[in-house]
């Protein structure tokens, strides 16, 4: 569902309807989700970011003045709270990027939430390889070509011209190309690249991804894909988000008022109701039962990955 179709929802969450504030929230997080997790790739503070980004929409609601922008409102919320942490991140107790084995890898839940196999699981994989600028980029046209997002809505995201970001977009698809390059060289029996890789600890970094991809510029064995390689978009066309994770918990509070949002399994949906009270509504094509006592609130089981 775009923009425009949550028109009316939109305008009564502004004009003070907490259950069309919950519906809101609940509707839009997994696309909020999706561009923080694969932006990050699944780091511990993802959903820190997750929550900031909801809650600045839900404090700056009143601010939007046509309800039609809210996706690229919404989203250029996210790119700058992404941004953010990565002025941040520099502290002494951030993890690093690139560990191998990270229980929170967003290319881990996007290949097994999705059940990607073949060259749709290389490019998820592939985007660990990618510098956090690219990750951030990707993170919006990956959903541009899954028919989430428009080009117009990225660009406004970044916040640059469509003209630059037709320009950003393919210098980051050629770096892609190379990462998934590494990803299949990866899996091959290659002696050469064995002795190259030697001494990887398997953190991905730019300084191991110019040593492979330099490898592989000079092999004949481990440039000779062993198929003919689909161009990243036409495999990521229509491809669902990735559903949100099992305990996922947003709890948003402003002034005296709260929403909050707790998932479960993925293939459930979110309901709403009155106090103590059975929700009748189902955002996704389900229900669910929400009580708010005091204060409006959403609960559930996950939403599917098309809930947004």
């Amino acid at each position: 569902m775009d923009g425009r179709q949550w028109r009316s929802t939109i305008a009564a969450a502004q004009a003070g309807d907490r259950r069309a504030l919950d519906e809101l929230v609940a509707g839009w997080l997994p696309l909020v989700y999706n561009v923080v997790g694969r932006a990050l790739n699944g780091h511990a503070d993802v959903d820190d970011v997750v929550q900031e980004t909801m809650l600045r929409a839900v404090d700056h609601l009143g601010s939007l003045r046509d309800p039609d922008s809210f996706r690229s409102w919404l989203v250029a919320i996210a790119m700058r709270q992404i941004r953010d942490r990565a002025r941040r991140r520099k502290s002494p107790d951030q993890l690093p990027d690139g560990l191998p084995g990270d229980a929170a890898d967003f290319a881990e839940l996007t290949v097994l939430r999705l059940q990607l196999e073949g060259q749709r699981r290389e490019v998820a994989e592939a985007v660990r390889w990618l510098d956090d600028e690219d990750r951030q980029l990707l993170s919006l046209w990956w959903l541009e070509v899954a028919g989430e997002l428009t080009r117009r809505e990225l660009a406004s995201a970044v916040g640059i011209s469509r003209q630059h970001a037709a320009v950003r977009v393919q210098r980051m698809k050629e770096r892609l190309e190379t990462a998934r390059g590494i990803v299949r060289a990866l899996d091959t029996a290659c002696p050469d690249l064995r002795d190259v890789t030697a001494r990887w600890d398997g953190r991905r970094d730019s300084v191991w991804r110019k040593r492979i991809a330099r490898h592989l510029r000079g092999c004949a064995y481990c440039g000779d894909p062993r198929e003919s390689v689909v161009p990243a978009e036409r495999l990521l066309v229509g491809i669902a988000l990735v559903p949100l994770p099992i305990g996922f918990t947003l709890s948003l509070a402003f002034g005296a008022k709260t929403a909050a949002a707790a998932t479960g399994v993925a293939g459930a949906a979110f309901g709403f109701g009155a106090a103590g009270g059975a929700g009748a509504t189902g955002v996704g094509g389900a229900s669910g039962a929400v009580g708010a006592a005091g204060s409006a609130g959403v609960a559930g089981a996950a939403g599917t990955a098309g809930s947004a």
